[in-house]
């Protein structure tokens, strides 16, 4: 049986290792955006080039412009073409720059968020039924959607702080050459402001660690109230399900708040400190200039420089800040990345036409978690052009067996073949394209008739329409608003269940396949129209092989061979009259259905007399 995981949640993060392992996740996300990224640091060069520039500009436009137009009481046409075409320059390029920064590095995040989702939903669906069973939907739900897009939120200020990078460079080579001093006292600000952010994210690691983890918590009980709508409706759990959802909703709310309050608390802190480095500049830079030893027009550039930087710098303390939420994001996406229990498949094929040959030898299956084996050392043959009845009691393992032959989960131990080959010989979609199931509970795409059918592929009306005749849902959809063309709604709400049961017979008969695996499959329609559909399934069942899981005397009677199981074994195995001769407890189900029906047909009766 193919190994499970457990649920998605993510190990915790280690402080240290929280910077070290987020620069890998930025790394591997901009080899894989080598493009986009490529620009967008680009234009953030340009941007924080520009933005340098400006400091540049100004002290230089203040020293051969402002002064002496101050000192000469009055201002040339020139001075002002000179300060407007400087200052439109250096805005020109800081615009080219700032555009291409964001604009590709929000394509590079979200090209990025858009490639794992697919990642994640492949991964979804290559996983066996084994694996989901162990992992709630709202869990899943959450590592496609939220997840993923906490591990690539940092795409937004990365290239800015890249910039900033640069901008630092620039202005600390620019402030040594204005004045070492200065230089030494302002530089004095970036080790600060870099040691409050490593302090900011190692207080909020855990925290958003935290956080991320309620958000899947918060989705998996909404997920799993939607999906009960009609058990929470029809029991009156309303209110308990609102109590059960608003205990998740404020804890996630205390959680974030908390998560808030750190920010609160730290950037104030970590936006005053470029602002303390332009008071000390200006402070030490007015005493440098009653000195002597500055002009003001340095002081300026100097203190202009600083004010500019005061915000840029800020995207280095946002980069460290998302780095803890993409850390986390990311481990719960790799959660399901790596998870193993894919299906082996091989290069068998089978051959078409005639119905399939069904075969099971000493096959074992145990669920996820279960010491006790749901089916035990089974051995049955479905012979090819028959119908055979799975019965027994709940549990006895009818429907394991039946997903066990259609290799919708593997087999502990023993063989499944099709047509005399072991099914995990055979090549990827073959299975499927030989045989077909029906489950009881029926799942409707939000679709029309026609789609919920064909499932997207090219098909002629008339085919479809023969597969709802045999399915005895024909009248009923061709007295819909738009025939084939109607739209049943999410998971066919407009239909009634014996509607969507039909209509996913349908879907199996138009495929022709070779097995057919029916697994209670007409439980939620009347008993005449069941026998109806029986009998057009006998009537085209010259070109399959049909398994039935039956609770149904009707459905028990059309059978060649009858299984009768118990606790996951094959108790007795036969034709109807030979068990009812020799398996007592085969006699005594079928007398309970029979008693069931009797029941039912007489409550009918007494409906139709009673005025």
């Amino acid at each position: 049986m193919p190994s499970s995981t457990a649920a998605p949640v993510p190990r915790p993060v280690a402080d240290r290792a929280v910077l070290r392992r987020g620069l890998r996740v930025i790394g591997g996300g901009m080899a894989r955006q080598r493009g986009p990224t490529a620009v967008a640091v680009v234009g953030a060069v340009l941007w924080a080039g520009a933005t340098v520039a400006t400091a540049w500009a100004i002290g230089w436009l203040t020293d051969e412009v402002v002064e002496p137009s101050v000192r000469a009481q009055r201002v040339e046409a020139a001075g002002l073409w000179t300060i407007f075409g400087v200052l439109l320059a250096v805005l020109v390029v800081n615009v080219a720059g700032v555009i291409l920064r964001r604009v590709w590095a929000t394509m590079a995040g979200f090209n990025l968020q858009a490639d794992y989702r697919r990642r994640v939903t492949r991964q979804y669906l290559r996983l066996p039924l084994s694996w989901h069973h162990a992992h709630p939907s709202g869990q899943l739900l959450s590592n496609a959607h939220a997840d993923v897009e906490a591990t690539w939120q940092v795409f937004n200020p990365l290239p800015m702080a890249i910039g900033v990078v640069f901008m630092l460079v620039i202005a600390g080579t620019m402030m040594v050459l204005v004045d070492p001093l200065l230089a030494v006292l302002g530089l004095l600000v970036f080790p600060g402001l870099f040691a409050a952010n490593l302090v900011f994210q190692r207080v909020m690691s855990p925290r958003i660690t935290h956080a991320q983890q309620l958000r899947a918590e918060v989705a998996e009980v909404a997920h799993e109230s939607f999906e009960a709508g009609l058990v929470v409706k029809a029991m009156g759990r309303e209110d308990q399900e609102t109590g059960r959802f608003r205990a998740k909703a404020h804890e996630l709310r205390d959680a974030l708040i908390l998560v808030g309050r750190t920010r609160g608390v730290f950037e104030p802190v970590i936006e005053a400190i470029p602002t303390l480095g332009t008071l000390a500049v200006l402070g030490v830079g007015t005493w440098q200039v009653s000195r002597g030893a500055l002009d003001a027009a340095d002081v300026v550039q100097m203190a202009y420089l600083f004010s500019i930087l005061a915000f840029p710098v800020r995207a280095l303390g946002w980069v460290l800040a998302e780095i803890p939420r993409s850390v986390v994001g990311h481990d719960r996406v790799q959660h399901v990345l790596q998870a193993r229990g894919g299906m082996p498949y091989g290069t068998a094929t089978l051959r078409g036409g005639a119905p399939a040959e069904s075969a099971l030898a000493g096959v074992t299956y145990s669920h996820a978690g279960e010491e006790q084996a749901t089916i035990r050392g089974v051995t049955l043959a479905v012979p090819r052009g028959s119908t055979v009845a799975l019965v027994g009691p709940t549990g006895a393992g009818k429907s394991t067996l039946a997903n066990l032959a259609l290799r919708l989960v593997d087999a502990d131990a023993g063989s499944v073949r099709l047509d005399g080959v072991e099914a995990r010989e055979l090549a990827h979609g073959e299975l499927p394209a030989s045989a077909a199931l029906v489950a009881q509970q029926t799942f409707m795409f939000d679709d029309s008739v026609r789609g919920n059918i064909t499932l997207g592929e090219d098909a002629d009306d008339a085919s479809v329409w023969e597969s709802l005749r045999i399915a005895q849902a024909d009248d009923f959809v061709r007295s819909l608003p738009d025939g084939l063309d109607t739209v049943i709604g999410e998971r066919g709400g407009t239909l009634s269940g014996g509607q969507r049961q039909r209509i996913a017979l349908a879907r199996a008969i138009w495929r022709r396949p070779r097995l057919l695996v029916l697994d209670d499959a007409t439980s939620a329609v009347d008993p005449s129209v069941e026998q109806a559909i029986l009998a057009g399934l006998r009537e085209a069942r010259g070109g399959m092989t049909v398994l039935v899981v039956a609770y149904r005397m009707a459905t028990i009677l059309l059978a060649d061979e009858v299984v009768y199981l118990e606790h996951g074994r094959v108790v007795d195995q036969g034709s109807h009259d030979e068990l009812l001769a020799r398996c007592r407890g085969y006699v005594d189900l079928v007398q309970a259905y029979s008693r069931e029906a009797a029941e039912r047909a007489a409550v009918t009766r007494q409906e139709e007399v009673t005025p």
